[in-house]
């Protein structure tokens, strides 16, 4: 995530004013309320574009392994964004472990679903899909916090999640296209 140079003022102000709580004027109030309606827009984009990449992972692995290498490619970025490889992922890479980098993945993915698998056993959570939510910020010291009604906490939504493959599965290219049968050529009329 990048500041633009006024958000990393307001941030350094609001730094300053934690270490060293003084009441704000009002204009620092709503620097600071503006700074953080930002981070919370920026964080709520990555979890689209993440839930955006996800989904384009699925539709890549649902069509292999004409697609192995885009497949392979969005698998390990997804990977170093902290994605928790499925069963799908594992046996998508098995039938492609004839590739090097396939066959690379598969021993990573593994060691991840293990360890995934050891945590929840242990009773800690695995790394979420979504980025948790951030709580509002509420109150800054010296602020209008007492004077204003507080606000209800908004419950998160739920990530959208991608569509479900159809029921029916694609048509055979014999489906589409039935075999071609020999015409017999015209027979030729004799004049008579």
């Amino acid at each position: 995530m990048a500041f633009s140079a006024d958000e990393l003022r307001v941030l350094r102000r609001v730094l300053a004013i934690a270490l060293h709580p003084t009441p704000l004027p009002d204009e620092d109030v709503q620097d600071c309320l503006r700074l953080a309606g930002a981070v919370d827009e920026a964080v709520g984009e990555a979890g689209r574009l993440r839930t955006f990449l996800l989904a384009d992972l699925v539709r890549y692995r649902n069509t292999l392994p004409g697609s192995a290498s885009g497949y392979l490619e969005l698998l390990q970025d997804a990977l170093a964004g902290g994605y928790d490889p499925r069963p799908d992922d594992l046996a998508a890479l098995r039938a492609l472990r004839h590739r090097p980098v396939a066959a690379a993945l598969l021993e990573r993915c593994q060691a991840l679903a293990e360890r995934s698998v050891r945590a929840r056993l242990a009773g800690r959570s695995a790394p979420s899909a979504a980025p948790a939510p951030r709580s509002r910020l509420l109150a800054l010291p010296g602020g209008r916090a007492a004077d204003a009604e507080p606000e209800r906490p908004k419950t998160p939504a739920a990530p959208p999640r991608p569509a479900p493959p159809s029921e029916r599965p694609a048509p055979k290219p014999s489906e589409v296209f039935p075999p071609r049968r020999p015409v017999p050529p015209p027979q030729q009329r004799a004049a008579g």
